[in-house]
């Protein structure tokens, strides 16, 4: 199970890596439309916004994976501590509880959306349901993640290199 999460959390994250720098091609594509040959686009803005918006949703699991989000070692220096593991547990803890709080209204926030038909206010007039899918989506994601996390801390430890290790000889 923990290797099937932290795949999702994997794939997921590269996928929001290349959306990205779809993001980039695009709004290259409208400065280009716009300034060179002086017929900017009506979809550009809000398919990157869009882009982009799913992109952070569904990247922020891989984040966590990667121990890329905020780190304190100034305090518990040793990985393997007591100390250490309960106050990384803590901290994975209140991201769980967000994750699923965001999950919870997210979802409900998304199903009366998509009963009621709503759609944006804009020129492309795109149903809402599909960016409002992207916070439980990512937020749910991120949740499963965070229990892996937790498991790991009590599993196999802190130590980053450890982590790294374990998966080499896994693989």
């Amino acid at each position: 199970m923990i290797k099937t999460i932290d795949a999702i959390s994997e794939f997921f994250g590269k996928l929001s890596a290349w959306l990205f720098f779809f993001v980039g091609i695009i709004v290259t594509y409208e400065v280009v439309m716009r300034f060179v040959f002086n017929m900017p686009t009506i979809w550009v803005d809000e398919v990157s916004s869009i882009t982009q918006i799913w992109a952070t949703y569904i990247g922020i699991a891989f984040a966590l994976k990667h121990k890329d989000m905020i780190v304190i070692d100034i305090a518990f220096k040793d990985h393997n501590s007591i100390s250490r593991k309960v106050v990384e547990t803590f901290g994975l803890i209140v991201i769980l509880l967000f994750s699923a709080v965001a999950v919870k209204y997210g979802f409900d926030i998304w199903l009366d959306s998509t009963l009621k038909h709503h759609r944006t206010d804009t020129l492309l007039g795109l149903p809402k349901w599909f960016t409002q899918a992207s916070i439980w989506v990512g937020f749910l994601i991120l949740l499963m993640q965070t229990i892996v996390e937790v498991v790991k801390v009590w599993t196999i430890g802190i130590d980053p290199n450890e982590e790294i290790e374990m998966i080499k000889e896994s693989v």
